[in-house]
């Protein structure tokens, strides 16, 4: 990747997840030119629309029937409403430290509480839409089963990232999610794993094949599109017969299934079926990560480096990588935005938060990687004096 100055740079950002094939891989390149030679936009169902949404269907093994949208917050928003409708009933559960979206009834943080009743984290949502949301810490199954005690047949939908990878990198147990999974069964609660970041991203089947879970509906976004603006909800014919013009549910956008988006995203997922990259990237990722440790260690930075999949965190504290909001030590991100000049000036291209995940993608090779490690290794020396 470089700037407007010519400057090279090993992008670790990656478009924060769309590009597991890298920037201007030639067969999206191509797909894109023929598309938009043929028009725009049509106002109809197209061609590769119905393509892609067969992929997606034959991959994933908890989707069934799919609709796509323009965005990733327009895929959960559509399926929380859904399940209202599925369920008749209106109280959400998300997890802190999980994002999806900007929808208003997920712009919630947590509080104090067994759940909270939900704190607005963005101005201009109303108080009668926070209150339908409750927060629970990740990682806590005995708090989470007491909520599903006490409010479980109120509950519309849970919805969770299986790997939450918006405030940091949280991997979770597989034992949190399964019971969350049969928490939601026993009390008629819609299951929703967002797969935005992690669908196509950790295998064929997301999270949801990895971790053996079963979700009632199920979010896409980021590589389905090819780096183009796309989102998509789907999962069980009993859910998804509900939307319009099938069922109630109404939901349209004159830009979902856009042709060139299409194109873009059935051309990636030809090419992942065609390359099975996935077993190169996480054990690719794998090394990486551990060289990364390793030269923080030298630099004398506190420093973990979680990882799974192509995905990774660079986290400047010490000891387990966490699994919760609550388990970020204080400070610990405090010297991220000196790390991320001192990796720019040396040609890496972080994402521009502490909370941001690296991306790996098959563009990245060896010798990318190895100047992206010398980078950072100097870059660490430059952090980790000052932390000293």
């Amino acid at each position: 990747m470089s700037d407007v100055d010519g400057t090279e740079y090993v992008d670790l950002c990656c478009s924060f997840g769309p590009l597991i094939l890298g920037h201007a891989h030639q067969a999206v390149v191509d797909a894109v030119t023929k598309a938009a030679a043929r028009g725009t936009s049509f106002g109809a169902p197209n061609e590769d629309e119905l393509a892609l949404a067969e992929h997606i269907v034959q991959l994933h093994p908890a989707i069934e029937m799919v609709r796509f949208v323009n965005s990733g917050t327009e895929a959960v928003m559509s399926a929380l409403r859904v399940a209202r409708a599925w369920t008749q009933r209106d109280l959400i559960l998300k997890f802190e430290g999980c994002y999806h979206g900007h929808s208003d009834a997920l712009l919630v943080k947590a509080g104090s509480g067994l759940a909270t009743l939900g704190i607005s984290s963005s101005r201009g949502i109303t108080a009668g839409t926070v209150k339908d949301t409750a927060v629970l810490p990740l990682d806590d199954e005995e708090r989470m089963k007491e909520f599903f005690d006490e409010r479980g047949e109120d509950l519309a939908a849970a919805v969770i990232e299986a790997v939450p990878a918006n405030h940091g990198l949280l991997v979770q147990r597989v034992q949190f999610l399964k019971t969350l999974e049969r928490l939601c069964r026993n009390h008629g609660v819609a299951f929703i794993v967002d797969e935005v970041i992690t669908g196509f991203r950790l295998g064929f089947g997301g999270a949801s094949e990895r971790f053996g879970l079963r979700p009632d509906i199920v979010t896409l976004g980021k590589i389905i599109g090819g780096g183009l603006p796309v989102g998509a909800y789907g999962g069980r014919h009993e859910c998804m017969n509900l939307v319009s013009p099938e069922g109630p549910v109404y939901q349209a956008g004159t830009l979902s299934g856009n042709p060139i988006a299409m194109a873009a995203g059935k051309a990636t997922l030809e090419v992942l079926l065609e390359t099975k990259p996935y077993s190169m990237l996480e054990k690719m990722t794998e090394r990486f990560a551990r060289r990364l440790k390793a030269e923080a260690d030298e630099a004398g930075l506190p420093a973990i480096v979680p990882h799974i999949a192509s995905i990774l965190w660079i986290l400047m504290q010490d000891g387990r990588a966490p699994r919760s909001v609550q388990e970020i030590q204080e400070g610990a991100t405090d010297g991220f935005a000196k790390l991320h000049g001192e990796a720019l000036g040396r040609g890496v291209y972080l994402p521009p938060s502490a909370f941001e995940v690296e991306f790996l993608s098959t563009a990245h090779d060896d010798a990318a990687l190895d100047a992206a490690v010398e980078g950072l290794s100097e870059a660490f020396r430059e952090v980790g004096a000052r932390h000293g």
